[in-house]
């Protein structure tokens, strides 16, 4: 009798088993949702940040391409310009970094006439989204030219609009 009853529990522990198993998710779609989650979780940071002149959101429905604006402040070069990125999710991220680009013309050593910025931490995964905007709007603000003066008034003959 006792292996009979031995023989039930295993037969209903099978059983069990057998029945809670659900079909399982393939490996890309819980990697698409916890790529969907981490950049929620970044577009809450940089909503509730409170950064000046950094804004970033996701075009329409496809939270994997995203448009952003970086407005400079006072006293740098290129105070009161804005400009416009595209920025550009792989379904890998954050392992792989996001490709960023200027949509606005910018006159910068450091960004070529496509808006490719030359910029390190753009090739690496280590940083989220609201330090490469940062990271961008710093890279804009620094002071690489000996007449300052000379380079505004050129920032400001090309960008800004006039009166």
């Amino acid at each position: 009798m006792a292996t009979i009853n031995n023989q039930d529990n295993n037969n209903r522990q099978i059983n069990n088993v057998a029945s809670s198993k659900q079909p399982l998710q393939s490996a890309k779609s819980i990697d698409t949702q916890s790529v969907l989650k981490r950049l929620q979780a970044e577009l809450m940071s940089l909503m509730m940040g409170g950064d000046p002149g950094i804004y970033a959101f996701p075009e329409e429905d496809n939270i994997f391409c995203w448009k952003g604006t970086i407005t400079e402040s006072k006293d740098t070069m290129f105070e009161g310009t804005e400009y416009k990125l595209s920025l550009s999710f792989p379904t890998d991220y954050p392992f792989k970094p996001p490709k960023v680009k200027f949509e606005t013309g910018c006159f910068h050593p450091n960004v070529d006439i496509y808006g490719t910025i030359c910029l390190d931490i753009l090739q690496s995964s280590a940083y989220d989204l609201r330090i490469i905007l940062l990271s961008i709007q710093s890279l804009l603000g620094a002071a690489l030219w000996e007449n300052q003066e000379e380079y505004r008034k050129m920032v400001e003959k090309l960008y800004k609009p006039s009166a």
